[in-house]
C-alpha cells in the first residue's frame, strides 16, 4: 500500500509524534537551540508533505519546474525574497532573508534520476502514475529538509533578534553535476561566511567523506554515410571512431592511478546496420582525487579521440559539459555538525518500518539489517581515508566558502543507491523522518554560525589553509553557458 500524506489526521499524528520526541531533546539543549528545535517541530507536517510532493513530481535535471516553483511558493509565503533563473537555469533560485553579516547559506537539491522510478513498496513495482524517473538519491528529502530548515532558522532569528543574512540556494541538476558548477562560475556563492548541506544515506554521520574531482564531457564524431553493402568504401564511420576511441581509453586504464575512475556510455551509435553511421557520440566521466589528475588524464583521452578521428578519416568535436573539484572538507564545521547530530539523534523507526526495510533488503539480495539506528563516530583516520568514489557539484561551493554536510539514514542499509530500491524507500514515512532530523541539525548548526564568531573564524582559517588563499577558478571554459534540455 502506497503511503500518501493527504489528510489532516496523518499530519496531526506526525506533529504529535515529533512534538513528544522533542521534549527529551530540548532538555539537553541551550535555550536558543531549543527554540530552533521547536520551530522545526512545528514544521514537521510540512516537511513530510513537501517530501511526498517532490517524490510525486520526481523531475530530472534542469526540468524541475514544478519542484522549484513549489519550494519558491513556500519560501515567499514565509517572507523570503526570491531571485529566479539564476546562472541561466530556469529551475535555479536564491531565497534571501535578513541583511548584514554574517551571511550563512543552505543548499537545496530536488532533482530526480531517470529510469529508477518505483512505487513506495519493498519490491519492484511500477509507479501508478507511470512515471519512469524516481528519487533514487533522495533529493525530495534534501529539498524539503533544507527549505524547512531555512524557515525554522528565519523564525528563530526573528523571535530572538539574531542579526545576519540567510540564503537558501535552490540548486538544480546535481545528478548531472551541473547546477552548482554554473552558479559558482557566475559568482552566486560569493560573499558567504559558510554553507550547510546534507544528503540522504543508509547511515547517519557527519560529512567527513571525500568526493572525487571530475570532468563530464562528450565526444561527437562526424563521418560520411554510405550503403553498408553496396558501397561501404564511400563511407566514413563515426561509430568506428567511437569504438576506436573507447578501445584506446580501455588500454590506457592499465596506466592510470589506482584512484582514477573512467566510465562511458554511447548515446548515439548510428541508425541502422546497413547505413554507415555518419554521426556517433560517446559520453565520458573521468574522475580522480584532484583537479590536476583529472586534467592530466582528460588531456590524454582528448589525444586518443584525435587519434581515433585520424584513423577513421572522420572529424570530431569535444564538449566539456561540466567539471568539479574534490570536496574541500572543513574540520571545525565537521566537528560542529557532529556535535549537533548527536544532540538531535538518529531517526527512530517503528517495528513495521524495520520489517519493510528488511523485505526491501531481501529483494535486493542484501543482509536483512533494516534501517541503521546509530550515529557513526568520526574515525581518527578520516583525513587519510580514500574517497568513496562519487563526485558532487557541492565541491565547487566548498572552494568558495567554508562548507559542511552530513548524512542521515533514509534507506535500508546497503541497498543499491541510485536504484528502484532507494526510489521506493524515499517515498515512505520512514525516510521522511530522516528529513526532519536533517532539518534540526541544519537549524542548530546555522544558529551556531550566526551566534558564534569564534566558530566562523576557525572555519575561515581552516578554509584558507586548505585553499592556500587562492581564489576559486571554475573548471569550465570562459563564457560557456549551461546546456539546457531541448
Amino acid at each position: 500500500m502506497e503511503i500518501k500524506i493527504k489528510n489532516y489526521i496523518s499530519l496531526l499524528l506526525i506533529f504529535l509524534f515529533y512534538n513528544n520526541q522533542s521534549i527529551s531533546i530540548a532538555q539537553k539543549l541551550p535555550k536558543l537551540k531549543q527554540a530552533g528545535i521547536e520551530e522545526v517541530e512545528k514544521l514537521s507536517p510540512q516537511i513530510h508533505e513537501l517530501c511526498q510532493t517532490l517524490w510525486d513530481y520526481s523531475e530530472t535535471a534542469l526540468l524541475e519546474t514544478k519542484s522549484a516553483q513549489l519550494l519558491i511558493e513556500v519560501l515567499v509565503k514565509e517572507g523570503f525574497s526570491i531571485e529566479k533563473n539564476v546562472a541561466g537555469m530556469p529551475t535555479a533560485f536564491v531565497a534571501t532573508f535578513g541583511n548584514g553579516d554574517p551571511v550563512i547559506g543552505i543548499l537545496a537539491e530536488y532533482d530526480a534520476l531517470p529510469g529508477v522510478g518505483n512505487a513506495n513498496v519493498p519490491f519492484r513495482k511500477a509507479r501508478e502514475d507511470g512515471l519512469k524517473s524516481g528519487q533514487g538519491c533522495g533529493h525530495n528529502l534534501f529539498g524539503s529538509a533544507c527549505v524547512n530548515a531555512a524557515i525554522a532558522i528565519k523564525q528563530t532569528m526573528v523571535r530572538h533578534k539574531i542579526k545576519g543574512t540567510l540564503k537558501l540556494f535552490g540548486t538544480p541538476a546535481e545528478e548531472t553535476v551541473v547546477g552548482k558548477v554554473y552558479m559558482a562560475k557566475d559568482g552566486v556563492f560569493d560573499g558567504l561566511d559558510a554553507v550547510l548541506e546534507w544528503h540522504p544515506g543508509d547511515d547517519t554521520k557527519a560529512g567527513y567523506g571525500k568526493a572525487l574531482a571530475m570532468n563530464n564531457f562528450q565526444v561527437e564524431f562526424f563521418g560520411q554515410a554510405a550503403h553498408g553493402a553496396a558501397d561501404p568504401w564511400n563511407g566514413r564511420s563515426a561509430l568506428d571512431a567511437v569504438e576506436l576511441m573507447n578501445y584506446g581509453v580501455n588500454l590506457m586504464r592499465e596506466h592510470v592511478y589506482p584512484t582514477t575512475r573512467i566510465h562511458y556510455v554511447i548515446p548515439n551509435g548510428g541508425e541502422a546496420p546497413n547505413v554507415v553511421p555518419e554521426y556517433a557520440k560517446v559520453w565520458y566521466y573521468v574522475r580522480d582525487t584532484s583537479r590536476a589528475n583529472v586534467e592530466k588524464f582528460y588531456s590524454r583521452i582528448l589525444k586518443i579521440a584525435e587519434g581515433a578521428a585520424l584513423a577513421t578519416a572522420t572529424t570530431y568535436k569535444i564538449t566539456l559539459i561540466t567539471g568539479v573539484h574534490k570536496y574541500n572538507l572543513n574540520e571545525p564545521l565537521i566537528l560542529a555538525v557532529d556535535k549537533n547530530l548527536k544532540l538531535v539523534g538518529p531517526p527512530e523507526f517503528t517495528e513495521e518500518e524495520q520489517k519493510w526495510a528488511k523485505e526491501l533488503q531481501r529483494n535486493t539480495q542484501k543482509e536483512e539489517k533494516g534501517f541503521l539506528t546509530n550515529i557513526k563516530d568520526i574515525p581518527d583516520n578520516w583525513k587519510t581515508k580514500l574517497p568513496e568514489g562519487g563526485s558532487t557539484d557541492v565541491a565547487e561551493v566548498s572552494f568558495i566558502t567554508p562548507t559542511v554536510g552530513f548524512r542521515v539514514a533514509t534507506a535500508p542499509y546497503d541497498v543499491p543507491w541510485h536504484s528502484w530500491a532507494t526510489s521506493a524507500s524515499h517515498g515512505t514515512l520512514a525516510a521522511f523522518k530522516g528529513a526532519v532530523v536533517a532539518s534540526k541539525v541544519l537549524t542548530l548548526t546555522a544558529i551556531d554560525l550566526f551566534t558564534d564568531e569564534t566558530l566562523r573564524k576557525e572555519a575561515k582559517s581552516y578554509f584558507i589553509k586548505q585553499t592556500g588563499g587562492k581564489p576559486y577558478i571554475s573548471p569550465l571554459p570562459e563564457g560557456q553557458k549551461v546546456m539546457l534540455p531541448q
